[in-house]
């Protein structure tokens, strides 16, 4: 079992203060401090160093933790597989993700484990991608659902993490039930390129992938409002101020005099939903059987979205 010290000395070095340390782990800051003086003690090696007011770790330090990628993955392919040859699973489960992602995959995640297993205490997290890291660097949580696009893409050659696509989100365009097009099951987006647009504003990940949509098909779009949330977005429409892309995991939840269409043609974006762990534990089999739902979620509401909104 890997000291819970080691753990909180890579906290540390993840998020640099003691203040962030407590609350990513939930220790108090006393807590904290006492643990990182004990584990320099018991290892006989300056860790930490003052820096102004706070600490930083020392170039022992820093080699401590880079190296421990390698002892934290072997312990987590250790486990996996000890738990896994006597059919057992741990008994605490954490998973964390994005908004959408937390209401649409990771509740009814929760509810299938905790029904199949009543033993088993399950904790879910909404988070963004970067908190989801940082939980699963505290092993506060054990599998993050982000959106790729978000995610820091120095990530994916992270040593800590393991990653696994588990879907393709397209992104639908909903607008007012009176436009003209709203009879159509499906439009093209030259054929919404006058229309005013409502999309987040530049250097989310949702414009982004507006942006690169719209560039496919070499239209420069009029963007006439910005919304950063979802329900935003639909109510914006609904009041007949523009059309907007909504991701089809997204749900209208009934608003009235919106229409949600599939868009043709070239330019339909998507995002990739990725699901991420500890490396080492992709292989455990609560892991690998909560993969294989939210997957099986993800595709039946996928496939029943449209439909549910006409």
């Amino acid at each position: 079992m890997i000291d819970v010290r080691l753990i909180t000395l890579r906290v540390f070095s993840q998020c640099g203060t003691i203040g962030a340390t407590a609350e990513l782990t939930g220790y108090s800051p006393s807590a904290v401090s006492a643990q990182l003086r004990e584990l320099q003690k018991a290892l006989g090696m300056q860790l930490l160093t003052k820096d102004g007011r706070g600490v930083r770790l020392t170039a022992t330090g820093r080699f401590l933790v880079a190296g421990s990628d390698s002892l934290i993955a072997e312990w987590e392919r250790l486990r996996a597989a000890a738990l896994e040859a006597g059919d057992q699973v741990q008994p605490h489960f954490g998973i964390g993700g994005f908004s959408t992602a937390a209401a649409q995959l990771l509740a009814p995640l929760a509810a299938t484990l905790r029904s199949a297993r009543p033993q088993l205490e399950v904790q879910v997290l909404e988070a963004d991608p970067a908190r989801c890291f940082d939980l699963l660097v505290a092993e506060r949580i054990d599998l993050a659902v982000i959106v790729a696009m978000q995610a820091d893409p120095h990530r994916e050659d992270d040593p800590r993490f393991e990653q696994r696509v588990l879907l393709d989100d397209p992104l639908d365009v909903i607008i007012p039930a009176d436009h003209p097009l709203a009879s159509h099951e499906a439009v093209t987006l030259d054929e919404l390129a006058a229309e005013p647009w409502i999309t987040e504003a530049a250097g989310s990940t949702y414009h982004a992938l507006f942006t690169a949509a719209f560039t496919a098909v070499g239209v420069t779009p009029r963007i006439a409002h910005e919304a950063v949330e979802w329900e935003t977005l639909i109510a914006f429409v609904g009041a007949g101020l523009g059309v907007g892309l909504l991701p089809r995991l997204a749900p209208l939840n009934g608003a009235e005099n919106v229409v949600r269409l599939r868009l043709t043609g070239d330019g339909r974006p998507s995002r990739r939903i990725i699901a991420a762990v500890r490396r080492g534990s992709i292989t455990s089999p609560l892991i690998q059987e909560s993969l294989g739902i939210l997957q099986a979620t993800a595709h039946q509401i996928l496939t029943a979205r449209l439909e549910e909104d006409a």
